[in-house]
């Protein structure tokens, strides 16, 4: 059978792996002068890192989440039926998103001890999630984000949100066509009466709500407002709002968020029902929209005061956000923007035969010490069938290494583009290429 790869995956080859690169190259464009450093953190982890910080009641947790056993660890699960007799560091999963791992590194290597400058870095990693496959929704996607731990100030929520959005349009947005939704989730003092008033409205009209919305009603009332039911979303558009909720401190918080984004001219659209997928999310929460481009939210993010509490650390205040790449890609080709940059030209050394193959051996080694990208024939290919191959890799340069010219200390240069030759001079040839490409 032939080899294929896993449903809801996909090959990230030319073009695709352009774009993704050309993604991480922005992110450190834009993060890095905030002050973010770049971090990995594994793709596996312990199943409670996930748990514990994004929360059970999440689809994340109860639906989506890979887990991961060794081939002996499995057999035991399947043996006993459950994996209650594994010890923790041997019930792992796949990173479903990466907030939660960050903060674990955090907490595990105390990078932000008490009275510390905020800890600062950006990623940009793949994430597994059992999702069904459709378009903009994978089970291996791709993410760039940011987290900031140790900062409470409200300025850091809105710098998060400028950065988010300069990062989009350094991608190539039209800002103008993006939609910033901004809202206010509460805190530990004001979040748990108004769930519970959610909740209540939701047992009220559990005759009109979706199975669904009815479970979520126990376990988190909240998420019924992301409910894709129609009749739910109407009925959910009755339901107490967050802002008429929220306690002084969590609403002069969000007061001065938003004072910040109007000062540094950023347009947002307050969305009371704006709620995130996650447990951890407190106080503000946003979301980027592309309407139009048939993909919905390509990022977002929030306050998470609680996480690292969550994770075993000490009270730590925390913002981030995360960018999907698979979806931001398809919003930019939506638009008509070609999300990948060109494939980069190269210098081709061809050689007027077989006798002169070691000549072109050390040509191409010192094209490729100067740093200046070089392909050649390694097929034994006719000298004509070698312009033919360089003009498929979108050489720019084409240097011909024939007898006659060596003898003389010479190499002729074809420019691609101009149809122009030259002859040059064998001894100075890394100079005269770096000349006529410029």
């Amino acid at each position: 059978m032939q080899a294929q790869k896993a449903e809801g995956t996909r090959d990230l080859i030319g073009r695709d792996m352009r774009a993704w690169q050309r993604m991480q190259r922005v992110a450190a464009e834009v993060f890095e002068p905030y002050g973010f450093d770049a971090i990995e953190t594994p793709a596996i982890e312990q199943l409670d890192v996930f748990v514990h910080g994004i929360g059970t009641s999440t689809d994340v947790v109860r639906k989506e989440m890979f887990r991961v056993f060794s081939g002996a660890n499995f057999a035991r699960v399947l043996e006993d039926g459950t994996d209650a007799k594994l010890k923790a560091k041997q019930r792992l999963a796949l990173r479903p998103e990466g907030t939660a791992g960050v903060v674990r590194a955090v907490v595990e290597n105390n990078l932000v001890p008490q009275g510390a400058t905020p800890f600062k870095a950006y990623y940009a990693e793949a994430m597994f999630r059992g999702e069904r496959p459709q378009k903009g929704r994978l089970r291996q996607f791709h993410q760039v984000g940011i987290e900031w731990l140790g900062a409470p100030d409200p300025a850091a929520d809105a710098e998060c949100i400028i950065m988010l959005m300069e990062f989009y349009r350094r991608l190539g947005f039209d800002l103008s066509r993006l939609r910033l939704l901004v809202n206010s989730m509460g805190d530990p003092a004001c979040r748990p009466v108004y769930r519970d008033a959610v909740r209540s409205f939701i047992l009220d009209h559990a005759d009109e709500m979706c199975d669904e919305c009815r479970e979520r009603a126990e376990i988190n009332p909240l998420r019924a407002f992301d409910c894709k039911n129609e009749r739910c979303h109407e009925v959910m558009q009755g339901a107490p709002l967050m802002r008429d909720n929220l306690c002084d401190e969590c609403r002069d918080h969000y007061e001065q968020v938003k004072r910040y984004l109007d000062a540094a001219g950023i347009a947002y659209v307050e969305d009371p029902t704006l709620v995130r997928g996650l447990d951890y999310y407190t106080r503000t929460v946003f979301e980027v929209e592309a309407p139009g481009a048939g993909v919905g939210s390509i990022g977002g993010g929030g306050r998470y005061d609680g996480l690292v509490e969550l994770e075993g650390g000490k009270p730590t205040p925390g913002v981030g956000f995360a960018v999907g790449f698979e979806r931001a890609m398809l919003a930019l080709e939506a638009f008509g923007v070609d999300p990948a940059s060109d494939a980069p030209s190269c210098i081709y050394v061809a050689n007027a035969g077989a006798e002169l193959r070691g000549e072109v051996f050390a040509l191409c080694a010192e094209l490729r010490a100067a740093g200046l990208r070089t392909e050649a024939d390694y097929q034994g290919r006719s000298l004509k069938s070698q312009f033919k191959q360089a003009d498929k890799l979108g050489a720019r340069l084409i240097l011909i290494v024939g007898g006659d010219e060596l003898a003389a200390g010479k190499v002729k240069v074809r420019d691609m583009v101009s149809h122009d030759e030259e002859l040059v001079d064998r001894s100075a040839i890394v100079e005269a290429v770096r000349r006529l490409l410029s």
